[in-house]
């Protein structure tokens, strides 16, 4: 069967492409093998399944569940006999995520895209080699493998946890993040290995409902690609909240005893040390889902981690053949993924479509929320850039204060020269959705200035972005005197 589109992976990056190109009146096909907990067929990849919505539907949960014995008393609210029911739990979160990537086959079925649940790998002359998956209970892969042609190919497997040697997975004690997101219980004691987002967010869910949780970090610095100002007060507020985070801690052995884990480590000064846990989640990031993705024949440049070689608009080095998301450089992030794949096709649309890099959101969704977008101001000064720096604390926005959590601050980093906003980074309340405010200036090529002029809304939380640019040239409202 012939299409003028075949999209290897129904993540976010793939579905988004698939949609946009039959958007664009294309003839589309995504392949994508991922089974769901039902046994059925399940779009979304990673991201929808075990990923970006299960896990913030958890951050949601127990941080309600933590309010509930730490916050609301304050307000008055005073709820007796609370208890957690994780079944209960795991099963909101089950109908969330079904209903997500019930909601990506509903946008295939209204836009014409064909849906194939299977295995589609690339071969020879552009054409993909397609594995149907079994719809019997087995789900295997035994079915005769059909080729398929078009005259462009999208692959967008996404990737995978990176399992650790020294920490192999062993049923649901030692797990990946899959596994930590279907815990059956609240472990007492938890240890985590990787002190990245998906370790932070993960032992800050199980923190939060009430296991006592261990961060091993290999890193001496925290946090390393976030601005350190930043890190530096996310780590003092993590400790605060429970987390135990240790750095520069190396693992170097693990095993099971007695229903239990067994973990070693060494830390700088070369000192051995043995931790016991209950549950042990392995964090360490993810890496290309690049095997088996493509035969040698096909000509596809894969470097030695697994990373598909691509040029600035995502184009192989297989003419009519793209690599986006996880599969390529850049952050591991689904929106990046997204946008990259919508500008794939309409590049082969023949429109003039790009991804901005310099203006790709992180967000860690831990409580507290850190975010940022652009440079940090180390890597300013790397540059030898001269900059001015404007940070404003949520302890000095009202509704900060009215919402319980007015910790962590709003930083903007402005060229000196021009006053171009370079970088704006903030860990406090609401920082998931303040970032966006702060990318559209970004996108727009706004100074400062440029921010400082606009009216917010007050009360509001955003009003902490409006006087941090304020504060670039010392005249933020709310604080006696800007601070670096």
């Amino acid at each position: 069967m012939n299409y003028d589109l075949i999209v290897i992976g129904a993540g976010p990056a793939g579905y988004a492409a698939a949609i946009r190109a039959a958007q664009l009146g294309m003839k589309v096909a995504c392949m994508d093998d991922w089974i769901g907990s039902d046994g059925a067929p399940a779009l979304g990849g990673t991201c929808l399944n075990v990923g970006c919505i299960p896990s913030k539907v958890l951050l949601e949960v127990s941080q309600t569940y933590s309010n509930l014995s730490t916050l609301y008393p304050g307000w008055g609210i005073a709820a007796r006999d609370v208890a957690l029911d994780i079944a209960a739990m795991m099963a909101h979160k089950q109908r969330i995520v079904t209903r997500m990537t019930q909601g990506i086959a509903a946008l295939f079925r209204a836009n014409g895209v064909h849906s194939l649940c299977g295995r589609g790998r690339l071969i020879a002359n552009r054409a993909v080699e397609f594995t149907p998956r079994n719809a019997s209970a087995d789900q295997s892969f035994d079915q005769k493998p059909q080729i398929f042609h078009a005259e462009h190919v999208i692959l967008a497997a996404g990737s995978k946890p990176v399992e650790l040697a020294v920490a192999p997975l062993h049923e649901n004690l030692i797990v990946d993040s899959s596994g930590a997101l279907a815990f059956d219980a609240v472990p007492a004691r938890l240890g985590v290995i990787g002190g990245g987002v998906i370790g932070l967010e993960l032992g800050s869910v199980w923190r939060r409902l009430g296991a006592q949780v261990v961060v091993l970090e290999a890193q001496k610095d925290f946090l390393s690609a976030c601005d350190r100002q930043i890190a530096r007060e996310a780590l003092r507020q993590f400790r605060a909240e429970g987390l135990d985070i240790r750095l520069g801690a190396r693992v170097t052995h693990s095993a099971v005893k007695q229903g239990k884990v067994e973990l070693g480590y060494q830390d700088d000064d070369g000192s051995e040390h043995v931790e016991m846990f209950d549950r042990l989640i392995v964090a360490v990031g993810r890496e290309p889902s690049s095997d088996g993705l493509c035969v040698r024949e096909a000509g596809l440049l894969i470097d030695e981690w697994g990373f598909v070689h691509v040029d600035a608009y995502c184009l192989s080095s297989v003419p009519g053949v793209y690599a986006v998301g996880d599969l390529v450089r850049g952050p591991m992030l689904a929106h990046k993924g997204a946008q990259e794949g919508v500008m794939v096709v309409e590049r082969i649309a023949g429109q003039n479509a790009r991804v901005n890099y310099d203006t790709i959101p992180s967000i860690i969704y831990t409580q507290p929320e850190i975010a940022s977008v652009g440079a940090t101001e180390q890597a300013i000064e790397a540059e030898g850039i001269a900059y001015q720096v404007g940070v404003f604390p949520f302890a000095a926005n009202a509704r900060a204060h009215a919402q319980g959590d007015a910790s962590g601050f709003v930083k903007v980093i402005a060229d000196a020269a021009t006053d171009r906003v370079l970088g704006v980074h903030m860990i406090g309340p609401g920082s998931s959705e303040l970032i966006a405010s702060a990318v559209l200036a970004m996108e727009f090529g706004a100074s400062s200035e440029d921010i400082s002029l606009t009216m917010f809304a007050h009360p509001t939380l955003s009003e902490a972005l409006h006087e941090a640019a304020l504060a670039v040239q010392g005249h933020a409202l709310h604080v006696a005197k800007a601070k670096k």
